[in-house]
């Protein structure tokens, strides 16, 4: 799988959580990217500022505004438990057929990310199953040690589009 170009650096100037500016590249497709601080509270704030942005965009589809929640949810959140990251930049992105949620830290974690599956009891692990489950087209991009490494999600803008 092919991973989408890499993230913006729009947010690194701004405010952590604060929402950047679309960018112009592409009249088919608008992006904004956000900083987060690495703490509990981030997937929380990536949420929230997901189901904004949708909303400016116009995405109705409450089954797509929740996956994308979710998506952004579990990205941060592995970003933040499995990383030594000190901010977390997220891209959100749109087109007339497709969102793309993308997640990059600062490549200080212990190794790719995979989907794990669990024991029944256990309570944590499940996030990339999650966002396979919920979207098209997922995958990493690793751009060096240090660099950082972008775990990226895409589907449908409408939630009927994907079957």
């Amino acid at each position: 799988m092919t991973p989408p170009a890499p993230l913006g650096t729009e947010a690194a100037e701004g405010r952590l959580g604060d929402l950047a500016e679309p960018r112009p590249e592409d009249a088919a497709e608008v992006c904004v990217s956000f900083a987060l601080s690495p703490r509990p509270g981030s997937a929380a704030q990536a949420r929230r500022l997901t189901r904004a942005q949708l909303d400016d965009w116009a995405v109705r589809d409450d089954d797509a505004c929740d996956a994308a929640a979710l998506i952004v949810s579990e990205l941060v959140t592995n970003a933040v438990v499995h990383t030594a990251s000190r901010r977390i930049i997220c891209e959100l992105c749109a087109d007339p057929e497709k969102l793309r949620i993308a997640v990059r830290d600062e490549g200080c974690g212990s190794g790719v990310p995979r989907p794990a599956h669990r024991g029944a009891d256990e309570e944590h692990g499940r996030g990339l199953l999650l966002v396979d489950a919920v979207s098209s087209a997922w995958g990493v991009h690793d751009a060096g040690p240090g660099i950082g490494l972008t775990v990226w999600a895409e589907l449908p803008r409408t939630a009927g589009a994907r079957w």
